[in-house]
């Protein structure tokens, strides 16, 4: 799950890592408290979106009096932002962040992610912050420093001494930068985060200062992070994948114009690449998990035929923990409910299975049963097809 730049921010305060005082606002008549409480007549304004390249897109700006600040705030606050991040369809900033200007020597960047190929946690540091990590590395991996992070969180100070060396850091501002290192590892491990980045870490007046900050945190790991679970914002994500998230659906909006139903993760991959089989393309990931109940089923239908895309729909269901029965009573209910005009092809084996066929059978919806996989492919994609 990602949060925003404030959010992030707040958390490194609690590790000790050196913020810029900053106010977020959602409301034009804020401006002016805001401003009083930074007591500032030159400031930043960063919308919070969840996306990198703000400032590309327009959504950084500087303002150096009050009535240049009231004009910034009316452009970012409700601004789209669109780039490689967003997709085409962008985000709206809804909050915009006011921080005090300040006089920037150097910028570094400073994070930590998970090394899928090591297998562990690591700690990636740059004298060259500011722009995109992988920029560099890719064009000057020799500026690119990796220290691998133990499970307990900690650097030893050999590696705290090597990352000061790397960065150049000498005398009090290595003491500083040894510490801020350290104590960013500890929050990366503390967090369950999959990416905690400074970028740009600044040097500012002798001090170093978490200029920006983003923070990912395993979705698997918001029940024992409580604080960063409350962090959720629905108006970052498309609103059918803010449905689902509310009935602990795993769905993802694609392309195509098939609507998938399955229940795993690896029966949805397979559902999806046998529709590419056989001509089609898929328009959605949807995973209704494996003890889904009427209720979910029901919803999984709605957020599927919200997508005008959708010109027929294939629910493909492994009845091993989910039993047929359940399947076949929410799949019911729902094409009575919303009145689904669409192709539905149903595929389903397992616990019950039987019953369930039945019940789809004498319910009086208009369903295609299909006995097999590659049968239930061929008969959605040509339904689809037949829509055209």
């Amino acid at each position: 799950m990602n949060i925003h730049e404030f959010q992030a921010k707040n958390i490194l305060k609690k590790y000790g890592i050196p913020v810029p005082d900053y106010v977020v606002i959602s409301e034009f008549e804020q401006l002016a408290g805001a401003l009083d409480k930074l007591e500032v007549n030159q400031a930043v304004f960063k919308v919070q979106v969840h996306a990198g390249g703000r400032g590309k897109a327009g959504g950084v700006k500087v303002a150096k009096n009050r009535e240049e600040m009231r004009q910034v705030l009316k452009d970012l606050l409700h601004l789209k932002i669109v780039n490689n991040q967003t997709g085409p369809d962008g985000i709206i900033a809804r909050q915009v962040l006011i921080s005090p200007l300040i006089d920037i020597e150097k910028e570094y960047y400073l994070g930590a992610i998970i090394d899928r190929q090591k297998g562990q946690a690591i700690l990636i540091a740059s004298p060259e912050g500011g722009v995109d990590i992988e920029e560099v590395a890719e064009k000057s991996p020799e500026k690119i420093l990796t220290v691998p992070i133990s499970f307990s969180g900690q650097l030893k100070p050999f590696q705290q001494l090597k990352i000061a060396q790397f960065m150049e850091w000498k005398g009090e501002l290595a003491k500083q930068g040894m510490l801020l290192a350290k104590n960013l590892a500890r929050a990366f491990i503390e967090t369950d985060s999959s990416l905690l980045e400074i970028n740009p870490l600044v040097l500012s007046q002798g001090a170093l200062i978490a200029l920006d900050a983003k923070l990912s945190v395993d979705e698997n790991a918001l029940y024992r992070q409580p604080e960063i679970a409350s962090y959720y914002d629905p108006s970052q994500i498309p609103p059918n994948e803010a449905a689902a998230r509310a009935y602990d659906l795993a769905y993802v909006a694609l392309d195509g114009e098939i609507g998938c139903m399955v229940n795993g993760a690896g029966l949805a991959m397979a559902t999806m690449d046998i529709i590419h089989h056989y001509g089609g393309a898929p328009a959605n990931f949807l995973d209704v998990g494996g003890g889904a109940t009427q209720e979910k089923v029901a919803e999984g239908f709605k957020i599927i035929l919200s997508d005008p895309k959708v010109k027929a729909i294939l629910v493909n269901i492994f009845g091993g923990i989910m039993n047929c029965v359940t399947l076949a009573a929410g799949i019911i209910a729902a094409a009575g409910e919303l009145n689904v005009t669409v192709p539905l092809i149903i595929r389903m084996e397992g616990t019950n299975v039987e019953k369930g066929k039945k019940m789809l059978e004498d319910s009086g919806v208009n369903i295609i049963i299909a006995n097999g996989l590659a049968e239930a492919a061929e008969k959605v994609v040509a339904a689809a097809k037949q829509r055209h």
